[in-house]
């Protein structure tokens, strides 16, 4: 399944983001930026959901994906662990018990990433999320899977997918240590570098903030605004931007005109913005209407990320 003749290339110079060596977004307001969407359930499945078709929920996300590219999206978040679907008890994962990785999830998630290669747009492909760590049996399981999914992205020559190491590092649902506090997520960060050198990487934080040593181990700085009022967005970004590395939020949860709002003081603020549509993209059963998902919110993403 290896991509012969891929089409897009993400790379950073500096702290702007690049496309087949292009800077994104030129002579627009987000310049250099990622903007981006979450739509880590595109590639859910659950044993439990007897009426639940995988391939078609990814194949509907996948029809839509010209259309968020239309409205100025040039990313999207995809999680091997997915995102919570709305109700307890989930079994959705790409990871066995040991780290190896499952063929049928990764053809999902292939497929996702080679569709968004055609259309010039690049994955950031999370590893771990809480409530599912816990199919791993133990640290070294942890540890070999990001490994694996860090050399599969290298073998299928994928050169649009950029990693998250975990969602929410730190998050209380997760089981292992080592997702649970910067020293885990360096050492994992390393272990991808180790395995991968050419890949980019990086690993979310909670409340808009991350740790130092995370983000100097770090190629990119991930931060999550979803309790973060629009108030602190400057002061925070101001906090990250001192790294000299791209700061991209790629969970947020407002919508409407208040989203609208949080990626204009983002994007003045140079730093990518990514919407989360939680009740839409995220909760089962999983709904993807391309822009008109929000509306208001991607007019205002078209408008940002459109030459002026």
């Amino acid at each position: 399944m290896r991509l012969e003749k891929h089409k897009t290339h993400v790379s950073i110079i500096k702290d702007k983001w690049y496309l087949n060596g292009r800077i994104t977004y030129p002579k627009a307001r987000a310049e250099g930026l990622l903007m981006n969407v979450r739509m880590v359930n595109a590639v859910f499945e659950d044993p439990g959901l007897a009426d639940f078709d995988p391939a078609a929920n990814t194949d509907r996300f996948i029809a839509q994906i010209p259309d968020y590219h239309a409205y100025g999206i040039r990313a999207f978040t995809i999680c091997l662990q997915g995102g919570f679907p709305g109700y307890e008890g989930a079994v959705n994962s790409a990871f066995n018990p040991d780290g190896t990785l499952k063929q049928s999830y990764l053809n999902r998630v292939h497929r996702v990433i080679e569709s968004c290669d055609r259309q010039g747009c690049v994955v950031i492909l999370g590893c771990y999320y809480q409530r599912q760590d816990q199919i791993l049996k133990d640290a070294e399981a942890v540890r070999r899977g990001v490994i694996n999914v860090a050399k599969w992205i290298i073998e299928e020559g994928f050169t649009n997918v950029v990693l998250e190491v975990a969602n929410e590092y730190g998050h209380k649902g997760f089981d292992h240590e080592l997702l649970r506090t910067p020293e885990g997520q360096v050492e994992l960060i390393k272990l991808v570098k180790k395995a991968a050198p050419a890949l980019l990487v990086s690993t979310s934080g909670l409340s808009g903030d991350v740790d130092e040593s995370v983000a100097y181990a770090s190629d990119f700085i991930l931060v999550h605004f979803n309790n973060v009022p629009l108030s602190e967005y400057s002061r925070k970004i101001a906090k990250l931007k001192q790294y000299g590395k791209p700061v991209v939020c790629n969970e947020d949860a407002k919508e409407g005109e208040e989203g609208a709002k949080a990626a204009e003081i983002c994007v003045n603020n140079k730093c990518s913005w990514g919407l989360m549509k939680h009740e839409l993209n995220q909760r089962f059963p999983f709904t993807f209407n391309g822009h008109e998902d929000d509306p208001i919110v991607y007019t205002k993403l078209k408008e940002l990320t459109a030459p002026s």
